[in-house]
């Protein structure tokens, strides 16, 4: 099976994360995105503490996409210096494995359909 990520980034709000969800998505970037519930985040930032409501999203894709989802969260996000964070995905059903991958192929094969 080809290697599968998981990649996780946080939008400033709701409108923003979808519209990167949505983006992604369409540019066959990611199969799904998960765009969570808001959440408070503290951080450092340049020196000082800071704290901020966020939008978590769960971003599936394959390895190999990884440099381009990347550039395009960097491109589309209004952060300074976004999220991204890459985490393999190391077993899952194999037919929601097999979805994942067709669906970030450039011609999906008709073998998997969703249901």
């Amino acid at each position: 099976m080809e290697p599968i990520l998981f990649v996780f980034t946080n939008a400033p709000d709701r409108e923003t994360a979808l519209r990167l969800a949505d983006g992604l998505v369409e540019a066959r970037l990611a199969a799904c995105v998960n765009v969570f519930a808001e959440c408070r985040s503290v951080y450092r930032w340049k020196g000082a503490v800071e704290a901020a409501s966020e939008v978590p999203m769960l971003i599936k894709t394959r390895a190999a996409l990884f440099s381009e989802v990347e550039a395009f969260i960097i491109t589309n996000h209004p952060y300074e210096l976004p999220e991204v964070i890459a985490l393999p995905v190391r077993d899952g059903s194999a037919a929601y494995l097999e979805w994942l991958v067709q669906e970030t192929r450039t011609e999906p094969s008709s073998a998997v359909q969703r249901s």
